[in-house]
């Protein structure tokens, strides 16, 4: 397991597993994988009695506190998450999906004035790195009420991303095994070799960003702000806790969303029949500029094509197990032990071919309007279950359909493609 969760190939080899062993195999001694949509769902049922294992403790992006993602203790998270759930909503935020706009014209601004090419003059872009820079900006502007400036200065700022990379492979191996995660988890390694707010770049330097930013959130002559940040102050959450939320909403609010949109243009840009289809909608829609969120949820064929998207490439295929409570649990007639660790694997549900149909393989926006809506619906349903389900389902995925609403609508994101790895316009 350790050699399949650092080659970052893992999600095959869960593929692999579940299609060779079922829908409940064993994967370690004390881990087990499911690839089917109802256990997944008993894992994380709001009255489910199970909760989250050792897997969640490298996910502190401040390794010093745990933000809502991170939390184990059942108790405690719904605590927190019943503080943030008008901010993640917008209930709050009256200003969430202009915030968005007004990145996206960043963005969109960006490609018009330095990457349109014409015959004597190719302007190559690197659409993958842009469409990070649009998330990253998008969610810190939502965070913080200010984005970053990826955009804008078109660099990785503060080595973030560089950082990232560096680090997922060993989170993800850490996460899955437990005496691994105990160690680079611990107080003396935190210490000797973890982040702090003095640094100049990575980790440690988004830590002090969010510190300042937040710091002028809190004070006797502060002025009340209708956003995001300003909804959790109001909501109750300290001022270390309004660090590490914003904080690691940086990293989970943008790195996934990054990913379906690069999946989902490529696969697009590549199937001419629905890069056809797609502009067809658009084109006769009336729709303002940008789209709205509500107007996009109209457009059936650009919505097959954003859950298609999420589908034929899961934005998120690590392993985060759930523990089996001490007194047990019986699924499909066995009996699982207290303590074991059971976690879904989002590449071979998101092929579960009794669900999607036999060509899951295939990038088929078509089979979401082929169905009854009885069908559409269990279909959402099952690739909605990678942004997590219940208790633990991602407050932010609203936020991120709110971005692929928008963004797949621009025509100026739709490029050429020299290969299957980078885009020109």
């Amino acid at each position: 397991m350790a050699k399949s969760s650092f080659s970052g190939r893992g999600y095959k080899v869960w593929y692999d597993v579940s299609s060779k062993y079922g829908p409940l195999a064993r994967i370690g001694p004390n881990d087990l994988l499911t690839d089917d949509p109802e256990i997944i769902r008993r894992l994380s049922a709001t009255t489910s009695q199970y909760r989250r294992s050792s897997w969640y403790e490298p996910t502190r992006i401040d390794p010093y506190d745990h933000s809502m993602f991170s939390l184990r203790d059942n108790v405690a998270h719904d605590k927190l998450k019943g503080k943030t759930a008008a901010a993640y909503s917008g209930k709050e935020n009256p200003a969430l999906e202009a915030e968005v706009d007004y990145v996206l014209a960043e963005l969109v601004d960006k490609i018009r004035t330095k990457y349109i090419s014409t015959p004597g003059d190719l302007r190559p872009l690197d659409l993958a790195v842009m469409a990070q820079y649009f998330t990253l900006d998008s969610i810190t502007k939502i965070a913080f009420g200010e984005s970053f400036g990826f955009l804008s200065r078109e660099e990785d700022v503060y080595h973030y991303l560089h950082t990232i990379e560096s680090i997922a492979p060993v989170a993800a191996m850490t996460g899955e095994i437990p005496l691994l995660c105990s160690i680079v988890a611990s107080p003396s390694v935190l210490r000797l070799a973890g982040p702090k707010k003095t640094d100049k770049s990575g980790i440690g330097k988004l830590m002090a960003v969010a510190a300042d930013i937040v710091s002028k959130r809190f004070g006797p002559d502060v002025k009340d702000q209708r956003d995001m940040l300003g909804a959790f102050v109001r909501n109750g959450l300290t001022q270390r806790e309004c660090e590490t939320e914003a904080l690691f909403q940086v990293v989970a609010g943008s790195d996934t969303t990054a990913t379906s949109v690069r999946a989902t243009l490529l696969y697009t840009m590549t199937t001419p029949r629905v890069y056809t289809a797609l502009q067809k909608e658009i084109d006769a829609a009336k729709i303002s500029t940008p789209i709205t969120s509500d107007e996009g949820l109209r457009l059936p064929y650009l919505q097959a094509v954003i859950y298609e998207g999420i589908r034929i490439w899961p934005p998120f295929t690590g392993l985060p197990f759930k523990e089996v409570p001490p007194q047990g649990d019986t699924i499909n007639g066995r009996f699982i032990p207290g303590g074991t660790r059971i976690a879904p694997s989002n590449w071979s549900l998101m092929r579960q071919k009794s669900v999607f149909g036999q060509d899951t393989d295939v990038f088929r926006p078509e089979r979401w309007l082929e169905v009854t809506e009885e069908q559409r619906c269990e279909m959402r349903h099952a690739v909605e279950l990678v942004f997590g389900y219940g208790r633990w389902a991602c407050a932010g995925k609203p936020i991120a359909f709110l971005e692929l609403n928008k963004i797949f609508v621009e025509k100026n994101m739709w490029v050429a493609v020299s290969d299957r790895r980078k885009s020109v316009g």
